[in-house]
């Protein structure tokens, strides 16, 4: 399976038979993320939250099925787990709620924490589970930060963790990090000329590697 990150909190996801997943569609210009229209059609749109900058479900071509909220669905042969969580550290408070993603494609587990904005429970833990790719906001102000992103990455143990959600040269106004504060005294960085990589379960690392993609748009 591929990972394409197209800008934000969005990906796409494809699979080796051709099924397209793509996570978080952004609205143009909200909150000064400045990426370029999609124009990738998908199969299944994830929405993790309901804010602009990740829900613009009708900007993505082609007609796809939406998958939201909290539980199991079943789409295209393919089980999503939404988890519950909370866009803040204050219970939701501050900015409502997140859903946490979880699914497989060829045999590779993928999780999508949306905004997530705190530390995760021992039962969020228990419904993650096993994690082969971990796609990972960690700029702070609106999610969690370097520090925090990095205990949690820490609590999951995935394969490969790919940071989202972060300032680039595409949306400087928007009030994070880059993501350098991120990757500070880490020595497993793979930087990737490119806003693609491909994953097999046979050949993920053994121990935690972070991979930071190109944008795309």
């Amino acid at each position: 399976m591929k990972v394409k990150w197209l800008g934000h909190a969005s990906f796409l996801i494809t699979s080796d038979e051709g099924t397209k997943i793509l996570t978080d569609p952004y609205q143009l210009g909200t909150f000064g993320v400045n990426y370029d229209k999609i124009e990738e059609a998908a199969d299944i749109v994830i929405v993790s939250h309901e804010h602009p900058d990740h829900n613009n479900v009708e900007g993505v071509p082609g007609s796809p099925q939406v998958v939201r909220g909290a539980g199991r669905q079943q789409v295209k042969k393919i089980e999503f787990k939404g988890i519950a969580s909370y866009h803040d550290d204050a219970g939701g408070s501050q900015r409502g709620p997140n859903d946490i993603f979880c699914f497989t494609v060829n045999g590779v587990r993928v999780c999508h924490l949306g905004d997530l904005g705190h530390m995760l429970s021992d039962q969020q833990l228990a419904e993650i589970g096993e994690v082969d790719v971990l796609l990972a906001p960690m700029a702070g102000n609106f999610t969690l930060d370097a520090a925090a992103a990095s205990r949690v990455v820490d609590q999951i143990k995935p394969r490969v963790v790919i940071p989202m959600h972060y300032k680039t040269v595409k949306c400087p106004t928007f009030p994070v990090t880059d993501v350098e504060p991120f990757l500070a005294g880490k020595t497993n960085v793979k930087r990737i000329e490119s806003a693609e990589a491909e994953f097999k379960k046979d050949q993920l690392p053994t121990a935690t590697e972070i991979v930071v993609l190109k944008h795309a748009l």
